[in-house]
């Protein structure tokens, strides 16, 4: 019979995680919100934990299962994301294992064994080899501690990844009434959320928002004209980089890597039209050699924790506004600078519609993801800051970043307050329950019986926008809503409503400035402005050049990807700072115990030797 929860609680001990922090993963300090997680989790609450990618999440789990006496159950989506979390944690010295179809028999007994006897702190599981009844019953006569649920917005059907598989989680907190549940995730909007927390966590838990900015991506949009000539225009400076181009079919994506390699790039695919191994053997080139592209379907992705890619391309429309932060959230995981381009059509916009279509019965569900979609389309619109776009979605304010192409580039404004008027009020009229199609209806004076039944036919705002065309209003919208003038509620069906901004020009006569829309003729696509390299000085470039060669070949030996040796960012430091000593080695962000023990002596003698 497991003791009650109380008995065996964890100690929320600040000092005590941050000497973890110190002499297991050698770091000097935590990153902004990390230790407020972590001193929930280790006082035995539950918790929903929204941060942004490359945050630091891991540790935000992985030190209060080194402060508590009893086992962490990790739920990951990917066998490749479980094999890499645990490769990093042994090489920190901690005892941690996964068990999984990919792992021989003898392998996964082995590691079950070390779990059973205490001799395991974390122990890796997908959501389906969890939700076994041989498992479930296993593991509770362990008492588990913790079960931390990682990429959570996918037990969500309002999210853009629901998994049916995750949907079975929401037993956890049943069967385990003694255990903490965390669920972590980057993706959630407000509606995802409150799922995640009604069926994983019972509502009772702490919701922790910390963000979704990631000032070190650069962001970018085309309108898509020549792909070819646009691609290479954006990889020019990024030969010696690893990075990720998405694209929207299998086909595609072939036809891609062949131009790829035709032009000097190492590039590979990875799509579900490929066998298994072809698609392991391409994933793991990706994650440990250098300067490796993989062209990709949305298949590619979640199970990816490689800390230096320096970009994502995508050349097809993704599905929504959620599928586009993850799928960029690949990127600059280090923190270090990285880029961003989405090219958008037409012929992208039709197939995604027809995608939603068809998928399934459900009509809400469909009505939602089109929803999802003209969001992402209003932020391929926006005249503003593309990041205040972005982060306009998922209910976050910030002001003009200065690393995006319409920050760096303006486009041509005009003042739009008068149209934006003519639309607020139509919307305001009509009870703030219509979409878009609706509103526009209103605007040119349409005749439809919707319109007649309502009687909105009868407002000051019906007709009084005919003059201009159903295209250009569906252009506005999105601009209002990329603007933040404008919410789509997708709970409401997609109903639009008036933000406090919107609410400023209709009602005080704030200005609406417009990104000029000419329905007549494509847009012509802005030339790409790259990002800043990384942050080392010209005459440490030699020496970082060869502590990455040493690296790779350290990771090689171990067979593990190069990133778990030693990631960018501490190699950058490393010749920065020049250490010549194990004690000063040890001083540098990244170096632990395990780690300086294992490689101290051989990187001090790469950097003894540029001196």
């Amino acid at each position: 019979m497991p003791a009650d929860r109380d008995s065996h609680r964890l100690f929320p001990m600040s000092q005590a995680a941050a000497q973890i922090l110190h002499d297991v993963f050698g770091y000097a300090a935590f990153r902004p919100g990390q230790e407020e997680i972590v001193d929930l989790l280790a006082s035995g609450e539950n918790a929903l934990v929204v941060m942004p990618t490359g945050a630091g999440k891991s540790l935000c789990y992985q030190i209060p299962a080194l402060l508590s006496d009893r086992l962490t159950i990790v739920v990951s989506p990917l066998v490749a994301l479980m094999d890499d979390q645990v490769a990093g944690l042994r090489a920190n010295g901690v005892a941690a294992a996964s068990v999984h179809s990919g792992l021989a028999r003898d392998e996964q007994v082995a590691n079950w064994q070390a779990a059973a006897a205490g001799d395991c702190r974390l122990l890796y599981l997908s959501p389906e080899r969890l939700m076994t009844e041989r498992m479930l019953a296993a593991l509770a006569k362990l008492d588990p501690a913790l079960f931390v649920v990682d990429e959570a917005h996918c037990i969500s059907k309002w999210g853009a990844s629901f998994r049916p598989e995750y949907e079975r989680l929401s037993a956890l907190a049943e069967r385990f009434p003694h255990a903490a549940i965390a669920a972590f995730t980057a993706t959630a909007d407000k509606a995802t959320r409150a799922d995640i927390a009604q069926k994983l966590l019972r509502g009772k838990d702490r919701t922790i928002v910390h963000g979704f900015d990631r000032p070190n991506l650069r962001l970018a949009v085309q309108p898509k004209n020549d792909w070819k000539v646009q691609l290479l225009s954006f990889l020019e400076d990024k030969a010696d980089d690893a990075g990720i181009v998405y694209c929207l079919s299998r086909k595609f994506t072939e036809e891609v890597v062949e131009f790829l390699s035709t032009a000097g790039f190492k590039a590979v695919p990875y799509h579900a039209g490929l066998d298994a191994g072809t698609r392991r053997t391409n994933q793991n080139r990706f994650m440990s050699e250098p300067a490796v592209v993989v062209v990709a379907t949305i298949a590619f992705g979640m199970g990816i924790d490689k800390p230096d890619i320096r970009y994502v391309c995508h050349l097809n429309l993704p599905g929504s506004m959620e599928a586009y932060y993850q799928e960029i959230g690949r990127a600059g995981r280090d923190g270090l600078p990285a880029e961003t381009l989405l090219l958008y059509g037409l012929a992208d916009l039709r197939l995604r519609r027809q995608f939603i279509e068809q998928d399934g019965e459900d009509v809400a569900h469909k009505l939602r993801e089109h929803k999802r979609l003209d969001a992402l389309l209003a932020y391929c619109d926006a005249s503003g800051c593309r990041r205040t776009a972005l982060l306009s979605y998922f209910d976050e304010e910030m002001q003009a970043c200065g690393n995006c192409d319409n920050c760096l580039d303006p486009p041509k404004l005009v003042d739009g307050t008068q149209q934006a008027q003519m639309l607020f009020e139509a919307i305001k009229e009509t009870g703030q329950m219509f979409g878009g199609a609706h509103i526009i209806d209103v605007l040119r004076g349409a005749g439809s019986q919707k319109i007649t039944d309502r009687s909105h036919d009868r407002l000051r705002a019906y007709g009084a926008g005919a003059e201009h065309s159903k295209d250009y209003w569906q252009a506005f919208i999105r601009q209002a809503v990329a603007g933040n003038y404008l919410t789509i509620n997708i709970q409401k069906y997609g109903a639009l409503q008036i933000t406090r901004r919107g609410q400023a020009v209709l009602n005080d006569g704030e200005r609406f400035a417009l990104r000029e829309i000419d329905t007549s003729k494509p847009a012509r696509a802005p030339k790409a402005r790259k990002a800043g390299k990384l942050a080392i000085a010209e005459g440490d470039q030699d020496l970082l050049a060869a502590l990455k060669k040493i690296r790779l070949e350290l990771s090689r030996t171990r067979k593990v990807p190069a990133y778990v040796v030693f990631p960018d960012a501490t190699l950058i430091e490393m010749a920065r700072e020049r250490p010549a000593t194990l004690d000063e080695m040890s001083g540098i962000n990244g170096v632990g115990p395990v780690k300086l023990k294992n490689f101290g002596e051989t990187f001090l003698q790469a950097i003894a030797a540029e001196l």
